[in-house]
């Protein structure tokens, strides 16, 4: 039975045991992508704002907080990473795709 959380570290890596954040294996990193990624509007569930999710990215947690970071700063908004995608406040679905094609992924916009 693996350790999966250490009051020291916080939570642990089931793979290599290293904290989360400094994980070196493949659990450590976004799950397998078809290099596509997805931009898409979100409103449920979150009392009527509308939120960005940025979905698709391949990378570990540092790679997703230098383009979540890179976002806020560009567009002058909040966001977050959560479960492997960014989410930024507000309505900023095209910029977005723009923006990541100026980046040089391959970006499309989805949902309705």
């Amino acid at each position: 039975m693996a350790l999966v959380y250490s009051t020291e570290t916080g939570r642990l890596c089931e793979g290599c045991e290293n904290p989360i954040d400094q994980c070196t294996c493949k659990k450590g990193q976004a799950p397998e992508s078809d290099g596509i990624v997805r931009v898409q509007r979100e409103k449920k569930g979150r009392g009527g704002k509308t939120v960005t999710v940025i979905s698709g990215l391949e990378g570990d947690k540092k790679v997703f907080s230098d383009l979540c970071k890179k976002f806020k700063k560009r567009f002058g908004c909040g966001g977050a990473v959560k479960n492997w995608t960014i989410e930024l406040q507000g309505d900023l679905a095209e910029q977005s795709v723009k923006y990541l094609q100026e980046l040089g992924h391959q970006a499309k916009q989805s949902g309705g």
